[in-house]
């Protein structure tokens, strides 16, 4: 198939448009990558008599899928061990099996190790001591991997660090440092945990590692594509990112690539930079903008995470206790932001994990709103956890969007019950079925690589509202099935600001199309059940690979 230079007929079992003025057909028409027509083979062929591909005879197509929320570190953590509490299956189908106590992460550590050059870090990622019992990780455990060479265990939140004694030693992290985050035992020594972005940095700038590059590492954008491609995403975010030189020219060269089977919209991570560089930086990445590569985006990240212990909560606070957690930007410095982008006309995607945060994040852009009114720039609050029917409300009359992390509720919605939220406020965790309700434009994410990168199942989560242990959270909040798969279309085209574009099947839109096995509107079928064959990006067919 060649669609820049001749029109193609794709025949499907069914194709389920989202478009609700025509909802379903049996052809599709493209032409120049682009949808020509769509219903049955009579109308299409209005457009010319043009070949039928039978490709896709026995299979559904709908609107290739839209992750709102997700980063190329989904490519660039395969490079490194998986030492998580669940199974996962990563870009090319392989299941790393998931480790139940801290000596199986130890006992990887070291298989991982022995392979590796004297004095190269090990990295590993995906770590979560709150399914491991009441001990944390400390220094000591790495230090049995090996106390020389620097060793880095990312948990599965990003925003938390386990670090042995020989990388303490090596950034200089002891009883006397004063940088938030550093986690102290009962005697004020360090214990080798460091919390969000300001402790993390004093280890990831001395242990040379490629992580938070991952654009330009080898192979990490065609892994994060390849994921995709399995998921049946046709469009991805890498939703913080400094953006160096050498990351859009990455970023450039992969889209530039007709086989390259996604669009990449990027989100810029402004700190370090004063607000007014900042924009000035953003606008001249706009340059570069393509079909299959669109800068624009800012995300500023607020607090931390909540299995974390370092989102910021309202009263009560966490239930069992902990400390309330950490400003990754003060609410100044957010307002600053905010204010500074929002005048340059462009659009602002905040993290907010707890409801202080969302709370600080609203009030910050009412008073940006106030000061400079603008209509259409949805503004994008991401995860919106803790959010309650009075945030989203405000939410709508302040024209935000929210795009909510409904895949938490599978993954950590038994630790939310039992240890950081309570029963309550776990309960009302991301209510996607309020925030509907409310009027707010919406989506669901999977975050990925925090979770894995399958908007079927984030959709299925959202419906169904179960726990890995199968407790139901909230179950007024669940929503339909024709909302679910609004939510990973065309709600998170709308908050990308591009559902002119994508995320549905009409004349004059990108001809992108997940290649479904089985029926996404079939009631009898679970969402998180249905098969992925491939993905269809401007009219070019990448087949998923197979899970082993």
């Amino acid at each position: 198939m060649n669609p820049k230079t001749e029109t193609i007929i794709l025949r499907a079992r069914r194709i389920v448009t989202m478009d609700p003025a025509n909802p379903v057909a049996t052809h599709a028409a493209i032409r120049d990558g682009r949808i020509l027509s769509v219903g049955d083979l009579d109308r299409v062929r209005r457009y010319g008599d043009a070949p039928v591909d039978e490709r896709f005879a026995d299979k559904v197509l709908m609107p290739g899928l839209v992750e709102g929320h997700c980063h190329v570190m989904e490519g660039g953590v395969w490079a490194y061990p998986y030492v998580g509490y669940y199974d996962r299956v990563d870009p090319a189908g392989k299941t790393w099996p998931g480790l139940r106590d801290i000596g199986g992460v130890i006992e990887r550590l070291r298989a991982a190790e022995r392979g590796l050059p004297p004095g190269k870090p090990l990295l590993a990622w995906g770590f979560d001591p709150i399914f491991l019992g009441a001990r944390r990780m400390n220094a000591a455990d790495l230090d049995a991997v090996s106390p020389d060479r620097p060793i880095l265990v990312m948990h599965a939140s990003f925003h938390v660090l386990n670090v042995n004694s020989g990388l303490m030693a090596r950034a200089g992290i002891g009883p006397d440092t004063q940088v938030h985050g550093v986690l102290r035992d009962a005697a004020g020594q360090p214990t080798g945990e460091l919390q969000e972005m300001a402790a993390k940095f004093m280890a990831l700038r001395v242990a040379g590692t490629e992580f938070w590059r991952a654009a330009t590492m080898p192979g990490a954008l065609d892994r994060f594509a390849a994921s995709a491609v399995r998921a049946g995403v046709t469009t991805v975010t890498d939703l913080y990112n400094e953006l160096p030189d050498e990351t859009v020219d990455a970023y450039r060269t992969a889209t530039a690539d007709p086989a390259f089977p996604v669009r990449l919209v990027p989100a810029y991570n402004p700190s370090g930079l004063a607000p007014e560089q900042a924009v000035q930086r953003l606008a001249e990445l706009r340059a570069h903008n393509t079909e299959r590569l669109r800068f624009g985006l800012v995300k500023l990240m607020t607090d931390g995470s909540i299995q974390g212990f370092t989102a910021r909560l309202k009263w009560p606070h966490y239930f069992n206790g902990r400390p309330n957690g950490l400003w990754n930007l003060t609410p100044d410095m957010l307002y600053s932001y905010l204010s500074a982008f929002h005048r340059a006309g462009f659009q602002v995607h905040t993290h907010a994990n707890g409801d202080e945060a969302s709370e600080v994040t609203l009030e910050a852009l009412e008073r940006v709103l106030a000061e400079a009114p603008r209509f259409g720039h949805r503004h994008t609050i991401q995860h919106c956890q803790m959010a309650d029917a009075a945030q989203f409300r405000k939410m709508a009359e302040l024209g935000v969007c929210a795009n909510l992390f409904s895949n938490h509720i599978y993954y950590w919605g038994d630790a939310h019950y039992t240890e950081t939220m309570g029963p309550d406020r776990a309960e009302a965790m991301d209510a996607v079925g309020t925030a509907l309700a409310a009027g707010v434009a919406s989506a669901i994410h999977s975050d990925a690589p925090i979770t894995p990168l399958a908007p079927l199942f984030t959709a299925w989560c959202a419906m169904e509202r179960r726990t890995a242990s199968g407790r139901v959270l909230g179950a007024n909040n669940r929503i339909s099935r024709q909302q679910a798969l609004t939510a990973i279309t065309l709600g998170a085209a709308y908050t990308l600001k591009l559902d002119h574009d994508i995320g549905s099947i009409q004349t004059g839109k990108q001809a992108d199309f997940a290649v479904l096995e089985d029926d996404p509107t079939d009631d009898s079928l679970p969402l998180k059940e249905v098969r992925v064959a491939g993905t269809i990006i401007g009219g070019r067919y990448h087949s998923a690979p197979a899970t082993g």
